[in-house]
């Protein structure tokens, strides 16, 4: 039996993960080992996430959180390094772009174990971006490299990956959001928890670094929020970092009448994205849940990764420069549609990922 590693990390891996290693379990081929990095440690950001998504406890939890990016990912490299050489795996499994993704894909490479990268090929093209540098330098090291849809297929040609390497499975986070969003409503998970009605409110993530880390870009979102606020309520889970940011600036005034609430497990997050009016955010996974419930959304940044939403109409792309654009933005996308796309695959991205590792050689 073959023995994959999974290292993960950060709240949307472990999203991923969950569709993929429900999977593990019904093969009698592939036997998965889980490393939990520690990147995300708070309670409400990692553990709440294993109990609802049925994710198998870790064999290993290294408990790496903090630092700059070259301080943890130096931490993540050692460590996983000395868990690969005893667990001696055939197959290295990350997901996405964090430092865990890039640390376990360079530890692998070097002991020249196979890397197999989950959601290959995106691109923002904006190389201030670490998850952008943790992504690119991921894919060239990989062996496998599963994309969720064409356009993260055409980004690896271009950049002169061999094809027998590239396999597009479509996304496993359409997946996730196919089970997980039955299950919520199954357990009649809503808005009503926060007072809010169903199709009422907008919805409202922020955690970049680009975002959090600049005050004017922080100001610009939060007090377009606010002016949001006073139109139509606005829901919006804390990150831990933007907390901090917005303590650190003093910026305690512009989330004045918001619904500020803890961040949400997966299961709540999914009601109310499922449920919103219109989803803001920053996060690239968000910015596709949005649209697999058909919900028009908001993206406050400078670029995003998945361009078919916005061709599309689903998406729109606000960098915050003002208070004023973000609000525009915001209360304008309000009841809009986009096109009937299906870009990301069937919801079989998981089978699909599975299949091609139980066949690979050595």
């Amino acid at each position: 039996m073959k023995k994959v590693i999974t290292v993960i990390g950060a709240r949307p891996q472990f999203i991923k993960a969950a569709a993929v290693s429900r999977r593990f379990l019904e093969s009698t081929q592939l036997a998965e080992v889980l490393v939990h990095t520690g990147q995300h440690y708070d309670a409400n950001m990692s553990d709440v996430f294993f109990d609802e998504l049925g994710i198998p406890k870790p064999a290993h939890n290294l408990g790496i959180a903090g630092g700059g990016h070259g301080e943890m990912t130096g931490r993540m490299l050692e460590a996983l390094e000395g868990v690969l050489l005893a667990e001696k795996p055939d197959v290295v499994m990350v997901y996405g772009d964090t430092n865990s993704t890039l640390a376990a894909a360079l530890a692998a490479s070097k002991l020249h174990i196979k890397v197999a990268h989950v959601e290959a090929g995106l691109r923002s093209f904006n190389r201030t971006m670490p998850e952008e540098i943790n992504r690119v330098l991921t894919d060239h090291c990989s062996d496998l490299l599963f994309t969720p849809t064409e356009t993260g297929t055409s980004h690896l040609r271009a950049e002169g990956i061999a094809s027998a390497k590239i396999h597009q499975v479509g996304d496993v986070m359409f997946d996730a959001a196919l089970h997980f969003g039955v299950r919520a409503k199954e357990l009649g998970i809503g808005p009503a928890k926060f007072g809010l009605r169903e199709g009422t409110y907008v919805l409202a993530t922020v955690h970049r670094q680009e975002n959090t880390d600049h005050v004017d870009r922080l100001t610009a979102v939060l007090g377009g929020l606010q002016k949001v606020a006073e139109t139509i309520p606005v829901l919006l889970p804390l990150h831990p970092r933007t907390k901090s940011r917005i303590e650190a600036a003093g910026l305690h005034h512009l989330t004045e009448g918001l619904t500020l609430v803890e961040p949400l497990g997966y299961l709540e997050m999914v009601a109310v994205e499922r449920h919103a009016a219109v989803i803001a955010t920053d996060s690239g996974g968000v910015q596709k849940e949005a649209f697999f419930y058909e919900v028009p959304c908001v993206t406050l940044r400078d670029e995003t990764e998945w361009t078919e939403l916005v061709s599309s109409g689903w998406n729109r792309i606000v960098p915050p420069v003002s208070a004023d654009t973000v609000a525009d933005a915001i209360l304008g996308a309000n009841g809009t549609t986009g096109d009937p796309i299906r870009p990301y695959g069937d919801g079989t991205a998981s089978q699909q990922i599975l299949s091609i590792l139980e066949t690979l050689d050595g």
